[in-house]
């Protein structure tokens, strides 16, 4: 018999048969999941205070006698279909959203579509650049922390993540601000691009980033540091050493591989903050991504990109739990062959 039919090396799908069908599964139940909770925000979008016809019309376009505004207003009323049952208005709303129509923006007087992506994308240009640079400094500084416990290194660290996690982050934007842009000059107080070409585009960039990535890397320097501290204690751990294996072996292939398994808890919780959880760093820095836009859209009613922006936060917050999934099975492969060794 041919020798390398006996030891044949399974297929990668072989391999993750398991993991790729439990991803099939989410990704199924996933659309349930989001028609309850797109039914949830359209319920709660419906009945926000203030006349939704006022949304859609001009006031030069309600006036006259009073007989011919009520009936201006049962046309467009009829018109826009808002007699409808609810349920008739939630059921064309997913209508229109799977032939690609988002809605009509009030603030910005032109169809959703036409501009929400790139108010995502800006966002995204921000956020995920932060991420990874605190991700990458937070795992560096936590081992090292971890295993220099109760050093120099370990106490300063732990004091930056005390007053990180304890200082919001519209001081800690005021402060870079008044820093860098008022004291010293040398970065744009607000903005995304310099409309007199002056300055180069990446200096608007700058600020916003430091303010999201300090604000991300204390806790996650804390995190790191606590995960590896508790592998540090295992048995395993211990019996490693007692070995003579190398040091950097001990700690980067046994103990971070096991501490990752709580870390990357996080990743999922920051994707949906990748768009929206930096409302108030873009409202100070005026940076036109979707957290300024939600405001926007609250501060007028604007029901269209409330909703859509809000159900888009609902998927990703879903696709960031199953990615969670994924990386406890890529992490672990206990998880991945259901706890069978």
């Amino acid at each position: 018999m041919n020798h390398d039919t006996l030891y044949k090396k399974p297929s990668l799908y072989e391999k993750y048969r398991k993991l790729v069908k439990y991803i099939a599964k989410r990704l199924v139940l996933i659309i349930p999941v989001i028609l309850i909770i797109s039914l949830i925000i359209f319920t709660i979008i419906e009945f926000m205070p203030g006349d939704p016809l006022n949304a859609f019309l001009n006031p030069e376009e309600l006036t006259g006698t009073a007989e011919e505004v009520i009936k201006k207003r049962e046309f467009f009323i009829e018109k826009l279909g808002l007699d409808d049952p609810f349920i008739i208005r939630f059921g064309r709303w997913w209508g229109q959203l799977l032939r690609g129509e988002l809605g009509y923006s009030v603030i910005k007087n032109r169809p959703v579509k036409d501009f929400i992506g790139r108010y995502f994308f800006n966002s995204f240009k921000v956020n995920i650049f932060s991420f990874v640079l605190a991700f990458s400094i937070s795992i560096y500084i936590g081992i090292k922390s971890a295993v220099k416990k109760n050093s120099w290194f370990d106490k300063g660290w732990t004091i930056f993540s005390i007053l990180g996690i304890s200082l919001p982050h519209f001081f800690i934007a005021m402060l870079l601000i008044f820093i860098f842009a008022i004291i010293l000059r040398l970065l744009p107080l607000s903005g995304m691009v310099d409309p007199m070409g002056i300055r180069p585009t990446y200096q608007y960039y700058i600020l916003p980033i430091m303010v999201v990535t300090l604000g991300s890397l204390a806790p996650l320097i804390k995190y790191v540091r606590n995960s590896m501290l508790e592998v540090l204690k295992q048995d395993y751990i211990r019996t490693a050493r007692a070995k003579g294996l190398n040091e950097k072996v001990v700690i980067y292939r046994h103990a971070f591989r096991n501490a990752l398994i709580p870390i990357v808890t996080l990743i999922g919780f920051w994707i949906p903050g990748l768009f929206g959880g930096s409302i108030i760093v873009e409202n100070i820095f005026v940076w036109p991504g979707i957290g300024n836009l939600m405001r926007q859209a609250y501060d007028f009613k604007d029901r269209s990109v409330l909703v859509i922006a809000l159900v888009f936060m609902a998927l990703l917050t879903l696709i960031g739990n199953l990615m969670q999934d994924v990386g406890y099975s890529l992490v672990d492969p206990r998880v991945r062959e259901g706890g069978k060794k």
